[in-house]
């Protein structure tokens, strides 16, 4: 009897994604030529949990126009920032049996933009990727060429943006499938990012382990080592790589549709809270990210149902 309801409810959790994507997961993400009005963006994309492309909405940042690699090292190539390192380009994410977070340097950011226009060396592969609002804490010299907010997202959502991220990195560097918390506008300013997308309804075909937590520590002959992180509890993260998913161990991803989408300069990624995104960039690539905390509702918390469920069902 119990088995027969377990069953039944396996059926329902892998019939749920089709459903949901039936009903309001778009075919492919789609663009909005000129940015929304609160109401539109709320209404329209926030509510229904709905991604898009904004074109046009970045038209009057001064960074447009100034950033580039030479403009960072004539304003802020003196300033020391924090640089993610890794053997591979994979910072936070699977590595065999372990979850492994990067190596961490303060480095001035001209020695990083030598490396990224191959005049140094660098053992592995380097990103700049602190996610606690290090545009301002660590490059304010830049603040004067964005705007520090997105007006209209953040009347539509009633709040500030919690953080304010700079991206720069090689096109190396890889961000592993993941979801967050929060709602992200995702500009991109210089060259381009490739994202790879899932919504939240196609949890049941995303697998999830525990894995015990390390980080990769450089020594002094340039070589990388795993050091766990002993007082650390153990980390779920998703071990598939979903441009070439292990199929024969995780059959059910077969069932997952991916969108793909491609933001281009003076373009932003609105990515709702949740939604599952894996992501890759041209070489050189300079973005900056707007992080609004998520409102924790009955949307909220019917994914954490769904999660649940899928967790305590055995289906990944």
């Amino acid at each position: 009897m119990a088995e027969a309801a377990l069953d039944a409810v396996r059926r329902e959790l892998r019939e749920f994604p089709a459903a949901a994507r039936e009903l309001s997961v778009p075919l492919a993400v789609p663009y909005l030529d000129e940015p929304p009005t609160p109401l539109h963006f709320h209404r329209d994309w926030v509510c229904p949990n709905k991604p898009c492309i904004i074109r046009n909405a970045m038209q009057h940042w001064p960074a447009l126009q100034k950033w580039s690699l030479p403009y960072l090292r004539a304003t802020v190539g003196s300033t020391e920032v924090s640089v993610a390192v890794t053997p591979d380009g994979y910072a936070d994410a699977v590595r065999g049996d372990r979850f492994v977070m990067p190596a961490e340097r303060c480095l001035p950011l001209s020695y990083v933009l030598d490396v990224l226009e191959g005049q140094a060396q660098h053992p592995g592969v380097l990103y700049v990727q602190k996610q606690c609002s290090n545009l301002p804490t660590e490059l304010p010299q830049l603040l004067p060429d964005l705007e520090p907010h997105v007006p209209w997202a953040s009347e539509a959502l009633g709040k500030m943006p919690d953080a304010v991220n700079f991206w720069l990195g090689e096109a190396a560097a890889v961000t592993s499938l993941h979801k967050d918390h929060y709602e992200n506008l995702y500009c991109v300013v210089s060259g381009e990012k490739h994202f790879l997308l899932h919504p939240p309804s196609d949890r049941p075909f995303i697998p999830y382990e525990l894995y015990t937590p390390a980080t990769y520590q450089l020594t002094e002959e340039g070589t990388f080592k795993m050091v766990d992180e002993e007082a650390m509890e153990k980390v779920p993260w998703i071990p598939l790589d979903p441009l070439a998913p292990d199929l024969a161990r995780y059959p059910s991803y077969r069932q997952a549709q991916a969108l793909h989408c491609t933001v281009r300069a003076g373009e932003m990624l609105y990515l709702p809270a949740l939604w599952f995104h894996h992501v890759q960039q041209s070489h050189g690539c300079i973005a900056v990210n707007f992080w609004y905390d998520m409102e924790y509702d009955l949307k909220y918390s019917y994914f954490q149902l769904l999660d649940s469920l899928a967790k305590a069902s055995g289906l990944n």
